[in-house]
């Protein structure tokens, strides 16, 4: 005797329009571009990808120049191990250091040093540069607000609200 279901069919997905897709490439194609813009940029200006500098902002605008591994790889939406590897490479620049968590022995801070601090003093005023001259200087103050707008509800929408949901830092 067969106890398995019956077969359900599948709804038929939800193609985009002509207009949708339209919009979606062209989204997929400037985001592509401007990543790979301001990478190149901070690697001609400072020798590291945009993910490294992005590490470097969040913890300079740390208390104490410090955050838990945890904490950074989470706002960086990356996994442990691939923030580990950054902080490495980092590391071995001089421009972060690790410290242990006394009050958790498996928890590590990443510090930024001071010569870190200054590298990204140096690489700053270029870097906002290249992110005016590629996206804000195209747009109006109009289109701004919009996109701000957007952006914010894109990402309300896509904020994990299950403690179970899979994330990048808990991997």
């Amino acid at each position: 005797m067969n106890t398995a279901p019956a077969s359900v069919p599948a709804e038929e997905p939800r193609w985009l329009t002509d207009e949708e897709q339209r919009i979606w490439r062209s989204y997929m194609h400037a985001t592509t571009l401007l990543e790979d813009h301001l990478d190149r940029q901070l690697q001609r200006d400072a020798g590291m990808p945009h993910i490294y500098y992005g590490l470097l902002v969040a913890l300079a605008e740390a208390p104490q120049r410090r955050l838990r591994m945890t904490e950074l790889a989470m706002m960086a939406k990356i996994t442990r191990s691939r923030l580990s590897h950054a902080i490495a490479r980092l590391e071995k620049n001089g421009w972060v250091r690790r410290e242990d968590c006394p009050s958790d022995k498996r928890g590590q801070f990443a510090v930024l040093t001071d010569q870190g601090y200054e590298v990204l003093g140096r690489t700053a005023p270029g870097h906002v540069s290249a992110v005016r001259q590629a996206m804000f200087e195209r747009l109006s103050p109009e289109q701004q607000k919009a996109l701000g707008e957007i952006m914010e509800i894109v990402a309300e929408g896509l904020q994990p609200k299950d403690a179970g949901a899979d994330l990048p830092w808990l991997r």
